[in-house]
Protein backbone atom coordinates (compact mmCIF):
# COMPACT_ATOMS: atom_id res chain seq x y z
CA UNK A 1 0.00 0.00 0.00
CA UNK A 2 2.97 2.18 0.65
CA UNK A 3 4.32 1.96 -2.68
CA UNK A 4 1.16 2.71 -4.77
CA UNK A 5 0.80 6.17 -2.03
CA UNK A 6 4.50 6.71 -3.10
CA UNK A 7 3.09 6.30 -6.67
CA UNK A 8 0.26 8.67 -6.81
CA UNK A 9 2.27 11.50 -5.21
CA UNK A 10 5.18 11.12 -7.61
CA UNK A 11 2.51 11.61 -10.25
CA UNK A 12 1.05 14.44 -8.42
CA UNK A 13 4.51 15.97 -8.18
CA UNK A 14 5.36 15.84 -12.28
CA UNK A 15 1.44 16.52 -13.38
CA UNK A 16 2.23 17.33 -16.98
CA UNK A 17 5.13 15.32 -17.32
CA UNK A 18 2.55 12.04 -16.30
CA UNK A 19 0.06 13.18 -18.66
CA UNK A 20 1.73 13.42 -21.47
CA UNK A 21 3.53 10.01 -20.58
CA UNK A 22 -0.06 8.71 -20.46
CA UNK A 23 -1.44 10.22 -23.87
CA UNK A 24 0.06 7.09 -25.77
CA UNK A 25 -1.97 4.44 -23.39
CA UNK A 26 -4.55 6.88 -23.31
CA UNK A 27 -5.09 7.03 -27.29
CA UNK A 28 -4.05 3.89 -27.52
CA UNK A 29 -7.05 2.14 -24.87
CA UNK A 30 -9.49 4.37 -26.34
CA UNK A 31 -8.91 3.71 -29.92
CA UNK A 32 -8.71 -0.22 -29.69
CA UNK A 33 -12.37 0.08 -26.94
CA UNK A 34 -13.75 2.24 -29.60
CA UNK A 35 -13.12 -0.16 -32.30
CA UNK A 36 -14.39 -3.13 -30.02
CA UNK A 37 -17.49 -1.28 -29.34
CA UNK A 38 -18.39 -0.28 -32.84
CA UNK A 39 -17.59 -3.66 -34.40
CA UNK A 40 -19.76 -5.38 -32.07
CA UNK A 41 -22.39 -3.11 -33.02
CA UNK A 42 -21.76 -4.44 -36.44
CA UNK A 43 -21.63 -7.67 -35.68
CA UNK A 44 -25.25 -7.27 -33.68
CA UNK A 45 -26.47 -5.49 -36.64
CA UNK A 46 -25.79 -7.85 -39.25
CA UNK A 47 -26.80 -10.77 -36.94
CA UNK A 48 -29.96 -9.28 -36.51
CA UNK A 49 -30.06 -8.89 -40.45
CA UNK A 50 -29.44 -12.34 -40.92
CA UNK A 51 -31.85 -13.69 -38.34
CA UNK A 52 -34.88 -11.42 -38.79
CA UNK A 53 -37.37 -11.71 -36.62
CA UNK A 54 -37.04 -14.74 -33.92
CA UNK A 55 -41.30 -15.15 -34.27
CA UNK A 56 -40.81 -15.52 -37.78
CA UNK A 57 -39.62 -18.99 -39.57
CA UNK A 58 -38.83 -19.20 -43.52
CA UNK A 59 -39.06 -22.51 -45.41
CA UNK A 60 -37.79 -23.04 -49.15
CA UNK A 61 -37.96 -25.53 -51.77
CA UNK A 62 -35.04 -27.71 -52.48
CA UNK A 63 -35.12 -29.66 -55.89
CA UNK A 64 -33.43 -33.09 -55.77
CA UNK A 65 -29.78 -33.41 -56.44
CA UNK A 66 -29.46 -29.58 -55.10
CA UNK A 67 -27.56 -28.86 -51.23
CA UNK A 68 -28.26 -25.41 -50.67
CA UNK A 69 -26.98 -24.23 -47.60
CA UNK A 70 -30.04 -23.48 -44.90
CA UNK A 71 -28.56 -19.93 -43.84
CA UNK A 72 -29.22 -18.68 -47.52
CA UNK A 73 -32.97 -19.78 -48.19
CA UNK A 74 -33.11 -16.54 -49.91
CA UNK A 75 -30.82 -17.97 -52.73
CA UNK A 76 -33.66 -20.75 -53.69
CA UNK A 77 -34.51 -21.12 -56.99
CA UNK A 78 -38.65 -20.25 -57.36
CA UNK A 79 -40.72 -23.62 -57.34
CA UNK A 80 -43.84 -24.46 -59.62
CA UNK A 81 -46.51 -22.17 -58.39
CA UNK A 82 -47.41 -22.32 -54.76
CA UNK A 83 -51.15 -22.56 -54.06
CA UNK A 84 -51.89 -19.96 -51.34
CA UNK A 85 -54.82 -22.49 -49.69
CA UNK A 86 -51.37 -25.23 -49.27
CA UNK A 87 -50.06 -21.97 -47.04
CA UNK A 88 -53.14 -21.45 -44.76
CA UNK A 89 -53.60 -25.00 -44.12
CA UNK A 90 -50.30 -25.80 -43.08
CA UNK A 91 -51.38 -22.38 -40.75
CA UNK A 92 -54.09 -23.67 -39.56
CA UNK A 93 -52.70 -27.20 -39.19
CA UNK A 94 -49.46 -26.87 -37.61
CA UNK A 95 -49.11 -26.85 -34.08
CA UNK A 96 -47.18 -23.34 -32.97
CA UNK A 97 -48.11 -21.24 -36.11
CA UNK A 98 -50.64 -18.40 -36.20
CA UNK A 99 -50.34 -17.20 -39.64
CA UNK A 100 -47.99 -16.89 -42.43
CA UNK A 101 -47.11 -14.28 -45.30
CA UNK A 102 -45.08 -14.42 -48.76
CA UNK A 103 -42.37 -11.94 -50.16
CA UNK A 104 -40.54 -11.67 -53.70
CA UNK A 105 -38.03 -8.79 -54.11
CA UNK A 106 -35.88 -6.86 -56.19
CA UNK A 107 -33.11 -4.72 -55.76
CA UNK A 108 -33.67 -1.74 -57.98
CA UNK A 109 -33.28 2.24 -57.93
CA UNK A 110 -35.87 4.29 -57.01
CA UNK A 111 -35.96 8.04 -58.14
CA UNK A 112 -37.88 11.02 -57.39
CA UNK A 113 -37.02 14.14 -59.75
CA UNK A 114 -32.97 14.38 -59.79
CA UNK A 115 -32.88 12.50 -56.94
CA UNK A 116 -32.16 8.75 -57.10
CA UNK A 117 -31.29 6.15 -54.72
CA UNK A 118 -29.63 3.15 -55.66
CA UNK A 119 -29.88 -0.60 -54.73
CA UNK A 120 -32.97 -0.54 -52.79
CA UNK A 121 -34.48 -3.83 -51.82
CA UNK A 122 -38.10 -3.94 -53.30
CA UNK A 123 -39.81 -6.44 -51.32
CA UNK A 124 -43.47 -6.85 -52.42
CA UNK A 125 -45.07 -8.39 -49.19
CA UNK A 126 -48.38 -10.10 -48.86
CA UNK A 127 -51.36 -8.89 -46.35
CA UNK A 128 -49.67 -10.56 -43.65
CA UNK A 129 -46.28 -9.41 -43.49
CA UNK A 130 -47.21 -6.20 -41.96
CA UNK A 131 -49.50 -7.99 -39.10
CA UNK A 132 -46.36 -10.09 -38.51
CA UNK A 133 -43.27 -7.50 -39.05
CA UNK A 134 -45.25 -5.32 -36.39
CA UNK A 135 -43.92 -2.25 -38.60
CA UNK A 136 -43.28 0.98 -36.76
CA UNK A 137 -45.20 3.78 -38.70
CA UNK A 138 -43.32 6.98 -38.53
CA UNK A 139 -46.20 8.45 -40.88
CA UNK A 140 -48.35 7.67 -43.05
CA UNK A 141 -50.11 4.53 -43.69
CA UNK A 142 -49.36 0.46 -44.28
CA UNK A 143 -50.93 -1.27 -47.54
CA UNK A 144 -54.50 -2.18 -47.37
CA UNK A 145 -56.81 -4.47 -48.28
CA UNK A 146 -57.68 -2.19 -51.16
CA UNK A 147 -53.82 -2.01 -52.26
CA UNK A 148 -54.16 -5.46 -53.45
CA UNK A 149 -57.84 -6.00 -54.54
CA UNK A 150 -57.27 -2.87 -57.07
CA UNK A 151 -53.53 -3.39 -57.40
CA UNK A 152 -52.71 -0.07 -56.24
CA UNK A 153 -49.17 1.55 -57.26
CA UNK A 154 -48.11 2.28 -53.63
CA UNK A 155 -45.71 2.33 -52.05
CA UNK A 156 -43.60 2.40 -48.66
CA UNK A 157 -40.66 3.41 -47.79
CA UNK A 158 -37.97 3.20 -44.70
CA UNK A 159 -36.52 5.50 -43.09
CA UNK A 160 -32.92 5.25 -44.84
CA UNK A 161 -34.61 5.40 -48.26
CA UNK A 162 -37.02 8.53 -46.94
CA UNK A 163 -33.96 10.54 -46.06
CA UNK A 164 -32.22 10.46 -48.89
CA UNK A 165 -34.90 11.49 -51.37
CA UNK A 166 -37.13 13.94 -48.79
CA UNK A 167 -36.33 16.57 -46.34
CA UNK A 168 -38.55 15.33 -43.65
CA UNK A 169 -40.58 11.83 -43.61
CA UNK A 170 -43.46 13.74 -43.87
CA UNK A 171 -42.49 15.29 -47.20
CA UNK A 172 -42.95 12.03 -48.78
CA UNK A 173 -46.48 11.59 -48.28
CA UNK A 174 -48.26 11.53 -51.62
CA UNK A 175 -45.09 12.02 -53.54
CA UNK A 176 -44.44 9.92 -57.15
CA UNK A 177 -40.91 7.56 -57.44
CA UNK A 178 -40.19 6.36 -60.27
CA UNK A 179 -39.10 2.50 -60.07
CA UNK A 180 -37.48 1.81 -63.11
CA UNK A 181 -40.60 2.18 -65.49
CA UNK A 182 -42.99 2.76 -63.15
CA UNK A 183 -44.70 5.21 -60.86
CA UNK A 184 -45.65 4.27 -57.44
CA UNK A 185 -46.86 7.08 -54.90
CA UNK A 186 -45.67 7.03 -50.75
CA UNK A 187 -48.45 6.38 -48.98
CA UNK A 188 -45.93 5.85 -45.47
CA UNK A 189 -42.44 6.11 -44.00
CA UNK A 190 -41.71 3.18 -41.51
CA UNK A 191 -38.94 2.33 -39.29
CA UNK A 192 -36.44 -0.42 -40.49
CA UNK A 193 -34.77 -2.54 -37.82
CA UNK A 194 -32.57 -3.87 -40.12
CA UNK A 195 -30.30 -1.37 -41.29
CA UNK A 196 -27.50 -3.29 -42.14
CA UNK A 197 -26.60 -3.24 -45.87
CA UNK A 198 -27.90 -6.56 -47.36
CA UNK A 199 -26.42 -9.66 -49.23
CA UNK A 200 -26.93 -8.06 -52.25
CA UNK A 201 -25.64 -4.12 -51.15
CA UNK A 202 -28.94 -3.15 -50.61
CA UNK A 203 -28.92 0.11 -48.74
CA UNK A 204 -32.95 0.55 -47.56
CA UNK A 205 -36.11 -1.35 -47.93
CA UNK A 206 -39.54 -0.32 -49.66
CA UNK A 207 -42.56 -2.54 -49.53
CA UNK A 208 -45.18 -2.81 -52.49
CA UNK A 209 -47.71 -5.52 -52.82
CA UNK A 210 -46.24 -8.82 -54.01
CA UNK A 211 -49.22 -9.04 -56.58
CA UNK A 212 -48.18 -5.61 -57.84
CA UNK A 213 -44.51 -6.73 -58.05
CA UNK A 214 -45.48 -9.83 -59.54
CA UNK A 215 -47.25 -8.16 -62.06
CA UNK A 216 -44.92 -5.47 -63.32
CA UNK A 217 -41.99 -7.64 -63.80
CA UNK A 218 -43.33 -11.24 -64.69
CA UNK A 219 -42.23 -13.15 -61.55
CA UNK A 220 -44.05 -15.38 -59.29
CA UNK A 221 -45.67 -13.53 -56.57
CA UNK A 222 -44.30 -16.41 -53.85
CA UNK A 223 -40.46 -15.83 -53.74
CA UNK A 224 -40.55 -16.68 -49.92
CA UNK A 225 -42.68 -18.30 -47.25
CA UNK A 226 -42.94 -17.42 -44.03
CA UNK A 227 -44.60 -18.72 -41.10
CA UNK A 228 -45.19 -16.77 -37.73
CA UNK A 229 -44.82 -18.99 -34.79
CA UNK A 230 -46.57 -18.65 -31.25
CA UNK A 231 -43.47 -19.80 -29.05
CA UNK A 232 -39.80 -19.03 -30.26
CA UNK A 233 -38.37 -21.34 -28.07
CA UNK A 234 -39.81 -23.98 -30.71
CA UNK A 235 -39.60 -22.33 -33.58
CA UNK A 236 -36.70 -24.40 -35.16
CA UNK A 237 -38.87 -27.65 -34.74
CA UNK A 238 -42.25 -25.64 -36.00
CA UNK A 239 -40.68 -24.98 -38.60
CA UNK A 240 -39.86 -27.90 -39.37
CA UNK A 241 -43.79 -29.46 -39.12
CA UNK A 242 -44.57 -26.96 -41.81
CA UNK A 243 -42.24 -28.06 -44.28
CA UNK A 244 -42.83 -31.72 -43.90
CA UNK A 245 -46.49 -30.58 -44.51
CA UNK A 246 -46.17 -28.42 -47.41
CA UNK A 247 -43.52 -31.05 -48.95
CA UNK A 248 -46.59 -33.08 -48.77
CA UNK A 249 -49.74 -30.99 -49.89
CA UNK A 250 -47.48 -30.11 -52.78
CA UNK A 251 -47.08 -33.78 -53.70
CA UNK A 252 -43.47 -32.77 -55.52
CA UNK A 253 -41.48 -36.25 -56.92
CA UNK A 254 -38.49 -33.61 -57.56
CA UNK A 255 -38.09 -31.84 -54.72
CA UNK A 256 -39.19 -30.93 -50.76
CA UNK A 257 -39.77 -28.07 -48.80
CA UNK A 258 -37.17 -27.49 -45.89
CA UNK A 259 -36.99 -25.35 -42.87
CA UNK A 260 -34.05 -22.64 -43.10
CA UNK A 261 -31.17 -22.56 -40.25
CA UNK A 262 -29.70 -19.48 -40.00
CA UNK A 263 -26.63 -21.11 -37.64
CA UNK A 264 -24.38 -21.64 -40.41
CA UNK A 265 -24.82 -18.04 -41.51
CA UNK A 266 -24.16 -16.99 -38.17
CA UNK A 267 -21.52 -18.75 -37.82
CA UNK A 268 -19.80 -17.25 -40.84
CA UNK A 269 -20.95 -13.63 -39.52
CA UNK A 270 -18.94 -14.09 -36.32
CA UNK A 271 -15.66 -15.56 -37.81
CA UNK A 272 -15.77 -12.78 -40.50
CA UNK A 273 -16.24 -9.84 -38.11
CA UNK A 274 -14.69 -11.47 -35.64
CA UNK A 275 -10.88 -11.38 -37.51
CA UNK A 276 -12.03 -7.61 -38.50
CA UNK A 277 -12.30 -6.67 -35.29
CA UNK A 278 -9.07 -8.52 -34.07
CA UNK A 279 -7.06 -7.30 -36.55
CA UNK A 280 -7.95 -3.47 -36.63
CA UNK A 281 -7.69 -3.59 -32.68
CA UNK A 282 -3.89 -4.89 -33.05
CA UNK A 283 -3.51 -2.32 -35.56
CA UNK A 284 -4.76 0.46 -32.94
CA UNK A 285 -3.09 -1.76 -30.61
CA UNK A 286 0.51 -0.73 -31.95
CA UNK A 287 -0.41 2.65 -30.15
CA UNK A 288 -0.82 1.30 -27.03
CA UNK A 289 3.20 -0.14 -27.34
CA UNK A 290 4.14 3.34 -28.65
CA UNK A 291 3.03 4.27 -25.19
CA UNK A 292 4.65 2.20 -23.60
CA UNK A 293 7.97 3.12 -24.83
CA UNK A 294 6.76 6.39 -23.87
CA UNK A 295 6.04 5.22 -19.98
CA UNK A 296 9.70 3.31 -19.95
CA UNK A 297 11.53 6.48 -21.01
CA UNK A 298 10.09 8.05 -18.69
CA UNK A 299 10.51 6.08 -15.90
CA UNK A 300 14.63 5.60 -16.85
CA UNK A 301 14.48 9.29 -16.34
CA UNK A 302 12.81 9.22 -12.86
CA UNK A 303 15.45 6.86 -12.10
CA UNK A 304 18.68 8.87 -12.82
CA UNK A 305 16.81 11.99 -11.27
CA UNK A 306 16.20 9.84 -8.26
CA UNK A 307 19.13 8.08 -8.06
CA UNK A 308 20.36 9.70 -4.26
CA UNK A 309 17.22 8.70 -3.17
CA UNK A 310 17.40 5.02 -4.32
CA UNK A 311 21.09 5.23 -2.77
CA UNK A 312 19.70 6.82 0.17
CA UNK A 313 17.00 3.90 0.98
CA UNK A 314 19.43 0.99 0.14
CA UNK A 315 21.38 2.66 2.78
CA UNK A 316 18.75 2.32 5.15
CA UNK A 317 17.98 -0.83 4.54
CA UNK A 318 15.64 -0.94 1.37
CA UNK A 319 16.08 -4.31 -0.31
CA UNK A 320 16.89 -4.60 -4.17
CA UNK A 321 13.04 -6.68 -4.26
CA UNK A 322 10.98 -3.46 -2.33
CA UNK A 323 13.32 -0.87 -5.13
CA UNK A 324 11.94 -2.87 -8.03
CA UNK A 325 8.52 -3.42 -6.99
CA UNK A 326 8.38 0.58 -6.00
CA UNK A 327 9.23 1.26 -9.41
CA UNK A 328 6.92 -1.23 -10.91
CA UNK A 329 4.03 -0.09 -9.22
CA UNK A 330 4.76 3.67 -10.53
CA UNK A 331 5.05 2.03 -14.14
CA UNK A 332 1.84 -0.05 -13.59
CA UNK A 333 -0.10 3.55 -11.77
CA UNK A 334 0.84 5.78 -14.96
CA UNK A 335 -0.37 3.13 -17.38
CA UNK A 336 -4.04 1.89 -15.36
CA UNK A 337 -4.24 6.03 -15.26
CA UNK A 338 -3.93 6.29 -18.88
CA UNK A 339 -6.36 2.83 -19.33
CA UNK A 340 -8.94 4.22 -17.13
CA UNK A 341 -8.89 7.94 -18.91
CA UNK A 342 -8.99 6.32 -22.47
CA UNK A 343 -11.98 3.80 -21.59
CA UNK A 344 -13.92 6.01 -20.06
CA UNK A 345 -13.64 8.37 -22.97
CA UNK A 346 -14.75 5.77 -25.14
CA UNK A 347 -17.51 4.68 -23.46
CA UNK A 348 -18.66 8.44 -23.46
CA UNK A 349 -18.08 8.27 -27.47
CA UNK A 350 -19.41 5.06 -28.82
CA UNK A 351 -23.09 5.61 -28.03
CA UNK A 352 -23.01 8.52 -30.07
CA UNK A 353 -21.16 7.45 -33.02
CA UNK A 354 -23.03 4.10 -33.11
CA UNK A 355 -26.11 6.18 -32.92
CA UNK A 356 -25.27 7.92 -35.93
CA UNK A 357 -24.22 4.52 -37.32
CA UNK A 358 -27.59 3.18 -36.81
CA UNK A 359 -25.44 0.97 -34.20
CA UNK A 360 -26.05 -0.29 -30.95
CA UNK A 361 -22.40 -0.19 -30.17
CA UNK A 362 -21.50 -0.32 -26.21
CA UNK A 363 -18.45 -1.26 -24.11
CA UNK A 364 -19.05 -4.50 -22.38
CA UNK A 365 -17.97 -5.71 -18.95
CA UNK A 366 -14.99 -7.85 -20.75
CA UNK A 367 -13.73 -4.95 -22.87
CA UNK A 368 -13.58 -2.67 -20.36
CA UNK A 369 -12.01 -5.07 -18.30
CA UNK A 370 -9.28 -6.35 -20.79
CA UNK A 371 -8.30 -2.90 -21.23
CA UNK A 372 -7.00 -2.17 -17.70
CA UNK A 373 -5.21 -5.24 -17.16
CA UNK A 374 -3.65 -5.16 -20.49
CA UNK A 375 -2.91 -1.53 -19.61
CA UNK A 376 -1.45 -2.66 -16.60
CA UNK A 377 0.56 -5.77 -18.56
CA UNK A 378 2.31 -3.11 -20.67
CA UNK A 379 3.36 -0.86 -17.27
CA UNK A 380 4.80 -4.08 -16.09
CA UNK A 381 6.66 -5.13 -19.39
CA UNK A 382 7.99 -1.54 -20.02
CA UNK A 383 8.67 -0.55 -16.32
CA UNK A 384 10.90 -4.06 -15.93
CA UNK A 385 14.17 -2.30 -17.61
CA UNK A 386 13.93 1.25 -15.41
CA UNK A 387 12.76 -0.98 -12.40
CA UNK A 388 15.91 -2.62 -13.22
CA UNK A 389 18.08 -0.52 -13.26
CA UNK A 390 16.86 1.07 -9.91
CA UNK A 391 17.19 -2.16 -7.80
CA UNK A 392 20.96 -2.69 -8.64
CA UNK A 393 21.88 0.81 -8.64
CA UNK A 394 25.11 0.57 -5.67
CA UNK A 395 23.90 2.61 -2.59
CA UNK A 396 27.43 3.98 -2.35
CA UNK A 397 28.24 4.99 -5.93
CA UNK A 398 24.09 6.31 -5.68
CA UNK A 399 25.08 8.76 -2.87
CA UNK A 400 28.02 9.84 -4.57
CA UNK A 401 25.65 11.20 -7.82
CA UNK A 402 25.16 14.52 -8.10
Amino acid sequence: MENWKFALSSIRSHKMRSFLTMLGIIIGVAAVVLIMGLGNGMRQSVTDSVTGDKDTVQVYYEAKGEELDPAYADLAQPTKPVKEVWLEQVARQTPGIDSYFVTNSLTSSISLQKKTVKNVNITGASQGYFKAKKLEMLTGRSLQDNDYKNFSRVIVIDQMVAKKLFETNGDALNQVVTIGNNDYRVIGVYKNKDTAIGAYGEIGTALVANTQLAAENNTDAIGQIFFHVTDVKNSSSVAKDAAKRLTQLAQDDNGEYKAADMSSALDQVNTIFGTITTVVGAIAGISLLVGGIGVMNIMLVSVTERTREIGLRKALGATRRKILTQFLIESMVLTILGGLIGLGFAALVVGPIGNAMDLKATVSLGVAMGSIAFSAGVGIIFGLLPANKASKLDPIEALRYD
